[in-house]
């Protein structure tokens, strides 16, 4: 059994990833919404990157977006850090460096789609002036770094900022006893942790604790004194880990409801569905604060509950079929590559067709009640 489950969360790491192309249900054509939430959050951002330290001008400035997806929101994130970096050189007297960006995602990510969506590079021959007015151009180097950020990426003392949003709060497994029939933290009956029992949210937590521990301890090694961490991810505002806030009602409500559509009308068992866990915890402030304070190689600069608003973007608010294939696709866009790893395509269809029709019939109430709220960490070398 527990062999298993080892090789299960081997294939996670493997197969994790927002869904790739560019089709309806796809991640860059369903991001918008995490598009808008970023954007206002962009003064907490500058605000980050004004306790950077600044390099010599003959050192290259290295960024690196962990989490990166495939989407346009990590170019236009990537853009904005070193636009602020090169004007605080600029307002210095001083020439800025060169710049570096790493995109990093899983392997599964699909890069292509994110290289293809990069603007080229600007003719470093030009000013920095230049070079900024540019709007269809970059003025960064530009590579990709598959790998888990729960672990080394990068050498030792090589990189100034670190960002990362709407990703630390993917799991990078699911925890083994929530998977074992025999453990008391057996996830029977649902597909996600919100309403599921305190056992089995504890063991989502002890999980998300582990993860972002070693997470910060890869990051102590690679950020160079004087850099900054800045990390967004899912959270909640209710001290219970099985209330998910915004994650619960994406997971926990329709999808979960289309999965036993699947079970009660026969296309899947019930141990089928009993198999799949969403690998998502959405952690408390106190979650965070805890596990950076324990590590003890940051200080924390700021840590707060940010209201992010709504996932789901649509033309028409009114339009009820509308609302349910945002909802669909949203869910799609994040889950669907899991989904088709476990019941394949056919039934991963079938399973968002539930999901879409469920959702439309409760359009109005979805708007108003699914709002994302996020953790907002900037973390800096402790003194």
């Amino acid at each position: 059994m527990a062999d298993n489950l080892v090789v299960s969360n081997m294939e996670l790491e493997r197969l994790l990833s927002m869904k790739g192309g560019k089709g309806e249900g796809s991640y860059a054509n369903n991001s918008q919404a995490q598009a808008i939430h970023a954007k206002s959050m962009h003064h907490l951002l500058k605000e980050a990157l004004d306790g950077v330290q600044l390099q010599k001008p003959n050192i290259p400035f290295v960024v690196v977006d962990l989490g990166c997806s495939c989407g346009s929101n990590t170019i236009n994130v990537v853009d904005v850090i070193i636009k602020h970096i090169i004007k605080r050189y600029e307002a210095l007297g001083s020439e800025p460096p060169e710049f570096s960006a790493f995109f990093s995602d899983l392997p599964g990510n699909d890069f292509n789609t994110l290289f293809q969506l990069l603007p080229p590079l600007a003719n470093y021959g030009v000013s920095m002036e230049e070079c900024l007015s540019a709007s269809n151009h970059r003025a960064y180097f530009a590579a990709g770094v598959p790998g888990s950020f729960y672990r080394r990426l990068f050498p030792a003392r090589f990189i100034d900022v670190f960002h990362s949003a709407f990703s630390l709060h993917w799991l990078s497994q699911v925890p083994e006893s929530v998977m074992d029939k025999r453990s008391s933290a057996y996830n029977k009956g649902r597909v996600f942790i919100h309403g599921a029992s305190e056992i089995t949210a504890n063991a989502y937590r002890k999980q998300f604790r582990s993860d972002l521990a070693g997470f910060l301890s890869s990051r102590s090694l690679e950020l160079k004194r004087g850099g900054s961490m800045f990390l967004v991810c899912l959270g909640r505002t209710s001290v219970d880990p099985t209330d998910q806030g915004g994650a619960g009602l994406l997971f926990g409500t329709h999808f979960q409801d289309a999965w036993d559509d699947l079970v009660q009308e026969g296309l899947i068992s019930s141990e089928k569905r009993d198999s799949f866990n969403i690998p998502v915890y959405a952690p408390s402030l106190q979650d965070v604060k805890e596990v950076v304070e324990s590590d003890g190689s940051f200080a924390i600069n700021k840590l707060e509950v940010f209201k992010g608003g709504s996932p789901l973007v649509v033309n028409q608010p009114g339009d009820a079929r509308e609302v349910g294939k945002a909802l669909a696709n949203t869910c799609r866009s994040v889950s669907g590559v899991l989904v088709e790893a476990h019941i394949g395509d056919k039934l991963s269809e079938e399973l968002f067709l539930r999901v879409e029709r469920r959702a439309a019939s409760h359009g109005k109430e979805l708007l108003e009640q699914l709002q994302f709220f996020h953790i907002v960490a900037s973390l800096s070398f402790a003194q």
